[in-house]
């Protein structure tokens, strides 16, 4: 099968070769179970899982012992999020997140709702960012946590993290991130924040593993459990853990320290050809802000055609989408470009253009003439 130009790394990024390699060992001859502690099997095991979680920890500033790992961040994000909830029970509680969030976090506040808890989701410009001073007003006696993420999956707008940590710090709330398409991206840092989720498979590392990181050390409470059954992971997530993926992920995180900045660099320059070609064609907009975002993303609108078979089209010879992988087996407008005030025919006829490792600039070329060529056509 010949695939057609992938563009689309918010979604998913390939392993690298030295992540597959990593990994390989631990499927066959270092099979143990981490758990076994009676026998070299278990021992080389966990040895392994605790050399990736200080190469995790050391990705986001955090200690190794603040890792817990996941089946991937939507777990880390209900562990987050509900276990919170829980742990302040039956206390009345407010929760303050924002209408462009991951569905991931939006369907835990729902649940939350639904168990009695109060939710505030806060608006954005039509950049997609949000007031501060919106934020600082949202807040309420019986305010718990605030829960934003660093990067949007769909535009890229970077949140202001550091100004919101130092304010949940003043007023002792806990900060919740969703760190997901940030991490190995760009530099993050765990300071004054209390709970980050993070995913293997959006930095070049294995499917079905995440980690959340749980400030320790600190007078507020941690999540409550929400699997149980045999107090794996400091009793905050039971369940055998995935070495093979653990080990990958955390190969994954060591070449993201070294490679991220020169990497981003590179991105920013083909994401600004990409996206400067794109907006020459007529009736072309960008969605969310030029300049405070990920270096390798790009949301672009195409008025004037459907956006259904804009999608359809494209994809014929270049993999993107139109946001987030989760929601895109529905035909309904992105949330969070609705959110920005995009009416429901632009926003469904808007396209997410993420790039990465493997892109080249003969690929943007491409993809450009092709895009063309398919929206001249479509309104032919």
């Amino acid at each position: 099968m010949k695939y057609p130009i992938y563009l689309d790394y918010n979604a998913t990024t390939p392993c690298t070769e030295e992540v597959i390699k990593s990994m390989l060992p631990f499927f066959s001859n270092h099979f143990g179970n981490a758990a076994s502690k009676s026998h070299p099997f278990g021992w080389v095991a966990e040895n392994a899982v605790e050399e990736a979680r200080e190469k995790i920890a050391q990705l986001i500033g955090a200690k190794s012992k603040e890792i817990i790992f996941t089946s991937g961040a939507t777990e880390a994000l209900n562990l987050a999020i509900k276990g919170t909830f829980e742990a302040f029970l039956p206390e009345k509680q407010h929760f303050i997140t924002c209408q462009t969030e991951h569905k991931a976090v939006l369907d835990c506040f729902e649940e939350i709702e639904k168990r009695g808890g109060e939710v505030t989701y806060l608006p954005v410009d039509e950049m997609g960012k949000i007031s501060i001073d919106q934020l600082v007003k949202a807040i309420l006696p019986t305010t718990k946590a605030i829960c934003l993420m660093w990067a949007n999956n769909e535009t890229g707008i970077i949140h202001p993290i550091e100004e919101i940590a130092n304010l949940c710090e003043d007023r002792n709330l806990i900060l919740i991130t969703d760190a997901v398409q940030a991490a190995g991206k760009i530099p993050v840092s765990t300071q004054g924040i209390h709970l980050m989720a993070i995913s293997a498979h959006k930095l070049y590392g294995p499917k079905g593993i995440g980690a959340l990181y749980v400030r320790h050390n600190h007078e507020l409470p941690k999540p409550m459990a929400q699997i149980h059954g045999g107090g794996h992971e400091k009793g905050m997530r039971s369940g055998t853990l995935n070495v093979p993926g653990i080990v990958g992920f955390g190969k994954a995180a060591e070449l993201r320290m070294e490679e991220m900045n020169e990497e981003a660099n590179r991105l920013q320059k083909l994401r600004n050809q990409l996206q400067e070609g794109l907006l020459k064609i007529s009736g072309t907009q960008l969605n969310g802000s030029q300049d405070n975002r990920l270096p390798h993303v790009c949301n672009i609108a195409f008025s004037g055609v459907e956006g259904e078979e804009l999608l359809k089209r494209v994809n014929q010879k270049v993999a993107v989408s139109s946001g987030s992988a989760c929601t895109s087996i529905s035909p309904k407008p992105s949330h969070v470009l609705k959110a920005m005030g995009l009416d429901s025919d632009l926003g469904r006829a808007s396209i997410r253009f993420s790039l990465g490792r493997k892109t080249s600039e003969d690929e943007i070329l491409q993809t450009i003439d092709w895009v063309e060529k398919v929206v001249k056509e479509l309104r032919g």
